[in-house]
């Protein structure tokens, strides 16, 4: 068993931490939708589920150093190390709406901050530098749209958590404004490389990774970002200033994320209906449910921020795709802890 443990943690993916995301943001949406007792069961899961995660990153530094350092120069592998900051960000979130832990959430803020310092610059860094490099076919997926998640996360976080992470309420939301336009900026950037990769190389079924669920995704955390900043545009000169823009753009986000969804659904089916491509446990699948979450949790407060009855509509019926979704996919989580600790 310890040996198999032992092996896990060697191979363990960076963005494994996507397990943190999809749990968060799914109870989020359910507390929004006024579900009383599952969201705070599924807070202290993904307590736990971060506890551990971070022990067996730990783990795999000190026992392998270098595994770690290479993945982080992976054009695949190294984009997972963002979900640390996305998962440190959504955990922060759930901490504030479900229990109202500001502290706690304030201190996941500055750790997320300095991760996403040392994985934005480091990674692409890393990436630009190295002799080595793929093809656009080999190299790029829906996975480093986790970079734009991540950003917003930060953003979110910062406009949740008064009394304004300690610099005021000016400057405090000057900051997640920019991080705010960033992650635009990042995903404009990529989806153009992604999109190209679509519909001018060949896509096996394989190719079509979950990740790829990431490009509604983050435009859904993008929309929760800016649902934020008009909600607390009131407490910024600045923001107010620019409300139309907030608005324009953050619909712009939301119709984005709402045109992925039949495409995505449409390659789902082609990749495991008509090409028949199996249906096994993957700590990709994280990369599904994330989407799903947010996009529930994104359109609820959207509704809220632009006052529209009909978006406001939309999230009651959309939990109830998210939630089975998650429950699958922990179920197929908690079937491969077994097959590890007793087989």
């Amino acid at each position: 068993m310890f040996l198999r443990i032992r092996e896990e943690i060697k191979k363990l993916h960076p963005a494994y931490f996507g397990l943190v995301m999809s749990t968060g943001i799914v109870s989020i949406g359910m507390h929004f939708l006024g579900w009383p007792i599952l969201p705070r069961v599924l807070l202290w899961v993904n307590i736990f589920s971060y506890v551990i995660l971070w022990i067996m990153n730990i783990l795999r530094i000190v026992i392998y150093p270098r595994r770690f350092l290479v993945d982080m120069s992976d054009h695949l592998r190294g984009v997972g190390f963002f979900t640390f900051v996305a998962a440190t960000g959504v955990l922060a979130a759930q901490l504030i709406v479900i229990s109202d832990d500001i502290l706690s959430a304030k201190i996941l803020w500055y750790l997320g901050a300095g991760l996403w310092l040392l994985f934005m610059y480091g990674i692409f860094f890393a990436l630009t530098v190295k002799k080595v490099k793929p093809n656009l076919a080999e190299g790029i997926n829906g996975g480093w749209l986790v970079a734009v998640v991540a950003t917003q996360s930060l953003c979110i976080v910062g406009c949740l958590a008064p009394p304004e992470l300690g610099i005021g309420k000016e400057g405090s939301l000057t900051i997640m404004l920019a991080l705010w336009l960033c992650g635009g900026m990042l995903y404009i950037w990529l989806i153009s490389l992604i999109f190209y990769r679509y519909t001018f190389f060949i896509l096996q079924p394989s190719d079509l990774m979950p990740p790829y669920w990431i490009n509604m995704g983050a435009m859904a955390i993008s929309t929760l970002a800016g649902s934020m900043l008009i909600q607390r545009a009131s407490d910024s000169p600045l923001l107010l200033s620019i409300l139309p823009f907030l608005k324009g753009f953050t619909l712009w986000y939301w119709a984005t994320a709402t045109w992925w969804i039949p495409l995505m659904v449409l390659l789902a089916i082609w990749r495991h209906g008509i090409r028949r491509f199996p249906f096994s446990y993957d700590q990709g699948y994280w990369g599904v449910v994330f989407p799903l979450g947010m996009y529930t949790a994104c359109t609820f407060q959207l509704g809220q921020a632009i006052d529209s009855s009909l978006i406001s509509a939309i999230p009651l019926g959309f939990v109830y795709i998210s939630v089975p979704v998650w429950g699958v996919i922990f179920y197929g989580l908690l079937r491969r802890m077994v097959s590890i600790l007793f087989d």
